[in-house]
């Protein structure tokens, strides 16, 4: 091992939005910060997110004149998670998450806008239509100077030729219009200019959105801070000296060092989505023997679980669903190469259903990822093979895309001779060559199309709440979400299950000390992000519901970290 050991006040391994929250609070408040990277990147999960956080009361709803309540809030947030509800960490939550916003926006580079986004489920009791999610703002990377090498790309099977969108932002709306509204046409002509630009120039787009913005904003704010940012430092162990973790033993470039931290070392590694052995026994589509394909950083291995268990730590899979669920489809890159396209956006078309190898729809399209993900676990329930179809006609694909495959004017072609997509006249040609049954395909198609020629889907009501209607088409009447399946040719694409993180993670305590079977506080270790179990039970009540609790819990715990402990207390 080398001789050269570094001190600091609070070391933080991870570096997306729970490592980087708790460092700049830490920082702001005194302390001496490093965090460590073990990616060639910086920005884990965060930079591939939308970069959404969902806080109830946060000031740019009240300026907006949105009504809302902390009574409706904990009342939607008690019916969400039912048997996990914490009173305790839902207090802090909503204490906390508004002013730990309004610290970020005041102190720091982060800066967010209003989301249209309703709660997930917001004809529930206390659910709101609008006002509870905000996204993170637009970014110039050029700010961050030459550190703009280190940022972790956007995932690149969401981007177009690496122009980034967010789901519902105007450059989307205007690349879908663009075949049919001249305004748009021009917009899209000069945003290409301009991109091109920009990958000649520094490799990659500059003019970033979603969560790759906000993991820019703080990883600039960290380094305006003198805070260090290690990458390619992976951490090894924990050091503890009379039961209390004093540091880690980190790698880097095959030397292996030491750092000491005075105040604690914080956990903030992204949670377990590609440690294998664990999530064999906590995904049940894996546990009876089907696939999973996630879409998250492949470095997300588990280790600061596996660290925290051998200091005496727990990390239980008890949630209903272990992860935030999300089906994918699986693009062929070249060179043997597969992508993960997450369907945030086709699923919510006018014109395209999903149908399981029987033909069937088994779920309401329309709803959010996780909902329809858990939809397709349990209609699988029993089965090897977790998986379905994507399905629509020539000219929904043309006007809306599907997955990968872009809308019109892009060709559509590459995406049949790599197998991704798959076409025939009929609808009985299509099911035979894709192994589902020809006569459920129909009976499904058939039935479907009575109600949707009225707008209606009498099997699972799509378009009949905000939510579904948010992500539609607007200009689709009379439901934005559900149009027939029209003339031939038909296509589909095949999804099946990925996730964008886990729920299940280590337990503390409201201020992030990571406990015991017993739960007595390990002292010196803590954990953000997706490394603590998340306060929302297993469940998805709305957008950000991830980034919202990671960037309000790591604040509070660099405020513990530095001396502040009030959890309940102001900023």
């Amino acid at each position: 091992m080398g001789n050269d050991t570094q001190t600091c006040d609070v070391l933080v391994i991870g570096s997306g939005a729970g490592g980087l929250s708790t460092a700049v609070t830490s920082k702001k408040l005194g302390l001496d910060v490093i965090v460590i990277e073990k990616e060639e990147h910086f920005g884990g999960t965060t930079a591939f997110s939308g970069g959404v956080l969902w806080i109830p009361g946060n000031s740019h709803a009240v300026r907006a004149g949105h009504s809302d309540s902390r009574e409706a809030a904990v009342t939607y947030l008690r019916n969400e998670t039912g048997n996990y509800f914490s009173e305790k960490e839902i207090d802090a939550f909503l204490d906390q998450g508004p002013r730990m916003l309004d610290f970020f926006e005041r102190e720091t580079e982060a800066k967010f806008v209003l989301s249209g986004y309703p709660d997930y489920h917001p004809d529930v009791p206390g659910g709101a239509a609008i006002g509870r999610s905000v996204t993170a703002a637009p970014y110039d990377a050029r700010e961050l100077g030459d550190e703009i090498k280190r940022l972790r790309p956007p995932l690149s099977t969401i981007t177009f030729i690496g122009m980034m969108f967010n789901s519902s932002n105007e450059d989307l709306k205007h690349f879908f219009r663009a075949t049919r509204s001249l305004r748009s046409a021009v917009y899209v002509a000069k945003r290409l200019v301009s991109h091109f630009k920009d990958l000649a120039l520094y490799g990659r787009g500059v003019q970033i959105t979603s969560g790759n913005a906000l993991a820019a904003r703080l990883a600039k704010t960290a380094f305006d801070l003198k805070i260090p940012i290690l990458t390619g430092t992976a951490a090894k162990r924990l050091l503890l000296a009379q039961g209390a973790v004093t540091g880690v033993v980190v790698s880097s470039g095959g030397v292996e060092r030491q750092i000491d931290a005075r105040r604690g070392v914080v956990l903030a590694c992204g949670g377990f989505p590609h440690d294998l052995e664990r999530i064999a026994r906590a995904y049940p589509h894996l546990a009876r023997g089907g696939e999973h394909v996630s879409p998250t950083p492949e470095g997300n291995t588990g280790d600061g679980i596996k660290m925290a268990e051998a200091a005496g730590a727990v990390c239980d899979i008890r949630f209903p669903s272990a992860a935030a669920w999300m089906p994918v489809s699986k693009v062929p890159m070249g060179q043997g190469r597969i992508g993960v396209f997450p369907h945030l956006v086709d699923r919510y078309k006018p014109g395209v259903i999903a149908v399981n190898r029987r033909g069937l729809r088994f779920a309401n399209e329309s709803n959010s990822y996780h909902d329809t993900g858990a939809a397709m676990i349990a209609d699988h329930d029993g089965e090897r093979e977790t998986t379905a179809w994507l399905i629509c006609d020539h000219a929904t694909i043309r006007k809306y895309g599907l997955g990968h495959a872009k809308p019109a004017p892009v060709p559509i072609s590459i995406y049949m001779r790599n197998g991704y997509l798959h076409s025939a006249p009929t609808l009985q040609a299509l099911a035979t060559a894709i192994g589902v049954d020809p006569g459920g395909l129909h009976r499904t198609v058939s039935d479907y199309n009575i109600g949707a020629l009225a707008g209606e889907d009498r099997q699972f009501g799509r378009g009949t709440t905000a939510f579904n209607r948010f992500l539609g088409d607007p200009e689709h009447k009379p439901n934005p979400n559900v149009a027939p399946i029209g003339k031939g040719p038909y296509y589909a694409l095949q999804i099946f299950m990925g996730d964008l993180g886990t729920f299940d993670g280590l337990t503390t305590d409201t201020v992030g000390r990571v406990l015991t079977r017993n739960l007595q506080p390990i002292s010196g270790l803590y954990a953000v992000g997706n490394d603590r179990a998340s306060i929302m039970g297993g469940n998805y009540p709305g957008a950000g519901i991830t980034l919202g609790p990671i960037m309000t819990f790591g604040y509070i715990t660099g405020r513990h970290l530095a001396g502040v402990d009030d959890a309940t207390g102001g900023a």
